[in-house]
């Protein structure tokens, strides 16, 4: 078993956007291909990530695995979050994780519900939480458009 940090362990605050992503992905008790393929993309591409050790990935997503499967875990992860993510960061990571929630064409009510919680969580204005899910639909189309 991976060990879990607690609330007051450091985590990077790439760690905490590649579990906000992670976490989407879970949210709805499938981890899609495309999912997947979006987070590295995002991790091997976006200048916040270009001294990241990519290979903390594995244990990002165990650990958020395991805090998915514990009562208080949601709770616990978002502590984590919040502790390891400047708040200027907290925009960039709902970004992502609407990035990752649309990146297989649909979000799921799981997911949903997990992104409603992020945007509260990491105090997301509701406009501004707007804008940058009409941007990830947007750059997630799928054509022949439906």
């Amino acid at each position: 078993m991976s060990e879990i940090p607690s609330e007051n362990a450091l985590i990077s605050p790439q760690d905490a956007l590649v579990a906000v992503m992670v976490a989407v992905s879970l949210s709805d008790e499938t981890i899609s291909t495309s999912e997947l393929l979006s987070i590295s993309r995002i991790v091997d591409h976006l200048p916040i990530f270009g001294d990241y050790d990519a290979s903390r990935i594995k244990m990002i997503s165990q650990t958020v695995f395991e805090l998915f499967s514990e009562e208080e875990g949601l709770d616990a992860l978002f502590g984590i979050v919040r502790d390891a993510l400047p708040d200027d960061l907290n925009e960039t990571a709902y970004a992502m994780a609407c990035d990752v929630a649309a990146s297989d064409g649909q979000i799921r009510p799981g997911e949903m519900r997990l992104l409603e919680e992020i945007r509260h969580e990491l105090r997301i204005d509701r406009l501004h939480g707007a804008a940058i899910e009409r941007g990830a639909r947007a750059r997630h189309m799928r054509w022949p458009h439906a």
